[in-house]
C-alpha cells in the first residue's frame, strides 16, 4: 500500500436528473452491479455507497435519488437524501445526459442544477456528459464547450456509463481533488450497506421490471427477516421473508396474479438474483401488504428508512 501523502481517499456524490445514468456509472465504476438500474426514472430512492479501490486511491461513491419535482412525500424524503449527501462529498459528479431533442443537452435543467443545487456547495464538480456516445465527436466537444463556458466545472468530460467510455478519465480527474488519506475500507468491501438492504432493492428492480407504470412508484420492499445458515451446515439456505408493500387492494391483485402467478415469477427471478448476489442458496418468501397512501405519511417512510 501507497504512503498517506500519495494515496487519496474520499468521497464523491454522483447527482443528476432522472434516468441520468447515475446508478450505471457506480456499477461501472465498481464493475459490480450495487446499484439497481431500470429503464423507468426515479428508480433510485436512497443514497448507494459503493466503494472503488486502486493502488492510488480509494473513492466512496455516493449515488443518489434524481433530482425532480417533488410531488409528494416520498420525493421530498429522496432530495433531502441528496441534499445531505452533497455535504458529506469532497467531489461531486454532476451527470448531465446528452441528448439531441435538447439541443445537445437540457440547459435549462443544467442551469438549475448548477445555480440551486451545486454552486453554493463549495466543493468541487466534474461534469460528466453522459450518453455521450448519442453524439458525434463535433457535438460532443461543442457540448462541453458550453458547459465549461457557462458553469464553469473543475472540469468536463464526455463519457458513456452504459458503454465505459470515458470512465478511466473520470476516475483520473477525480484522484487530484480527493484528500490525501489512507484507505477508510479494507480492499473486499464494495459498500458500506447491509445484505437485507440490497436484497430488497433487488426485489425492487424486479417490480420495476415486471410490472407497469403505477405499480413500481407504489411499491415498498422491507426485510422482515433475514436468517442465515450455519456455515457448517451447507445443506441449509438462508430464510427470507419480505413484505411487498403497496397503497390499494388493486395494486395487491395484480402484484400477486392469477392464482399467485405474477408474484411467484417475481420471486423465481430475485431469488435467482439474489443468490448470485450473496453467493450463496437462500428461501425466499413474499408477502404483500397494503398501506394506503404510506407515499404521502412521513412517519411510515421513517419506519421505511427515508
Amino acid at each position: 500500500m501507497s504512503d498517506n501523502t500519495s494515496f487519496s481517499c474520499g468521497y464523491v456524490a454522483i447527482i443528476g436528473p432522472p434516468n441520468a445514468g447515475k446508478s450505471t456509472l457506480l456499477n461501472r465504476l465498481l464493475n459490480h452491479k450495487l446499484s439497481i438500474v431500470t429503464p423507468k426514472p426515479q428508480t433510485t430512492r436512497k443514497k448507494i455507497t459503493g466503494i472503488y479501490h486502486s493502488d492510488r486511491c480509494q473513492i466512496l461513491f455516493l449515488d443518489t435519488p434524481g433530482i425532480m419535482k417533488p410531488m409528494q412525500e416520498l420525493h421530498q424524503s429522496m432530495l433531502t437524501a441528496t441534499r445531505s449527501t452533497l455535504k458529506e462529498a469532497d467531489v461531486i459528479i454532476t451527470m448531465i445526459p446528452a441528448s439531441k431533442k435538447n439541443g445537445l443537452f437540457d440547459q435549462d435543467f443544467t442551469e438549475l442544477l448548477f445555480r440551486e443545487w451545486l454552486t453554493n456547495t463549495g466543493k468541487p464538480v466534474i461534469a460528466a456528459l453522459n450518453k455521450s456516445d448519442f453524439l458525434n465527436a463535433g457535438e460532443q466537444e461543442e457540448a462541453l464547450r458550453i458547459i465549461k463556458e457557462r458553469w464553469n466545472p473543475e472540469k468536463a468530460l464526455a463519457v458513456s456509463a452504459l458503454k465505459g467510455s470515458g470512465t478511466d478519465d473520470l476516475i483520473e480527474a477525480l484522484i487530484p481533488l480527493l484528500p490525501a488519506s489512507a484507505p477508510l475500507y479494507p480492499e473486499d468491501i464494495l459498500s458500506t450497506a447491509p445484505e437485507r438492504f440490497f436484497v430488497s432493492e433487488i426485489i425492487r428492480e424486479k417490480i420495476f421490471l415486471f410490472y407497469g407504470q403505477e405499480i413500481p412508484y407504489s411499491t415498498e420492499v422491507v426485510v422482515d427477516e433475514f436468517k442465515e445458515q450455519h456455515e457448517n451446515d451447507s445443506s441449509r439456505k438462508d430464510l427470507i421473508r419480505c413484505s411487498i408493500v403497496v397503497e390499494r387492494d388493486t395494486q395487491k391483485h395484480i402484484l400477486i396474479g392469477k392464482k399467485g402467478s405474477a408474484l411467484k415469477k417475481l420471486g423465481m427471478a430475485a431469488r435467482t438474483e439474489i443468490e448470485e448476489f450473496l453467493g450463496r442458496p437462500v428461501f425466499l418468501e413474499l408477502f404483500v401488504k397494503v398501506r394506503p397512501d404510506w407515499r404521502k405519511k412521513k412517519g411510515m417512510l421513517r419506519s421505511f428508512g427515508y
